[in-house]
């Protein structure tokens, strides 16, 4: 089971967690911003850290297989701790890291191997783009966008919402009407990895197609080759939750 974090954050960051409960959005108000383009990240009151490397995630143990699938389901109350590095390391590598060094190879599946959707982690440090390679976060925009992946209250404050991103420059051997269910099928496999890492890990997750594309994708500074797919909500589940 995961516990609390021990990262350090400043003072600043610090008060930032601890009034986070306080500064929900709820659904109506961020459906009558995105109407007029207002719906927009928090702006952070401290630096992003450029990258994050991540600690080699843990290969062995955890849950049997059939176990984990037993375990699977969708929860939508979360702590606001946290995530402890390693954990969030091993869910990434689960999402799509690198699983056979030598070929190359992720575990997830992708069409004629394209390795076309890249995982964002919005974190209330900033918004991160995962490297599989290097096992690595790499800021992409230094402003807390969880408010933005949802429009759900409870995205504003898990203390990890992932965006999953199809980049159409990446299937150019893909013919163009194909690609949108190609990469939504590598997505949806990513996902369930995380669902089950969840499982073994005792987390709590929830897939989500409900949001606001436009401004999701104006805040993380995608182009027109890039398409949001879908967001998952990632935390250490409330008491009430696991009762």
């Amino acid at each position: 089971m995961v516990g609390v974090t021990k990262i350090k954050y400043s003072g600043n960051s610090r008060r930032t967690m601890a009034q986070q409960e306080d500064r929900r959005m709820n659904t109506l108000t961020k459906m009558a911003l995105g109407l007029i383009g207002q719906l927009k990240p928090t702006p952070l009151e401290f630096d992003s850290s450029k990258s994050i490397r991540l600690p080699a995630p843990i290969m062995v143990g955890g849950m049997p297989l059939m176990q984990a699938l037993a375990a699977r389901q969708s929860q939508r109350e979360f702590q606001v701790a946290v995530l402890p590095h390693q954990s969030l390391s091993d869910l990434l590598w689960a999402a799509g890291g690198v699983n056979r060094a030598e070929l190359g190879g992720r575990t997830a599946p992708s069409a004629m191997n394209a390795q076309e959707v890249e995982v964002y982690a919005a974190l209330a440090t900033g918004l991160y783009r995962y490297e599989p390679t290097a096992h690595v976060l790499h800021l992409v925009a230094a402003a807390d966008v969880r408010r933005v992946t949802g429009y759900q209250d409870f995205v504003d404050t898990a203390p990890l919402d992932l965006v999953y991103v199809a980049d159409h420059g990446r299937m150019k051997m893909i013919p163009a009407s194909h690609r949108e269910s190609y990469a939504s099928i590598a997505a949806g496999a990513m996902a369930q990895n995380v669902y089950l890492y969840c499982a073994s890990a005792g987390l709590a997750t929830v897939m989500r197609a409900w949001f606001d594309r436009a401004a999701l994708g104006q805040s993380m500074g995608l182009d027109a080759d890039q398409q949001i797919l879908l967001t998952q909500t990632v935390g250490i589940p409330k008491a009430s939750a696991c009762a």
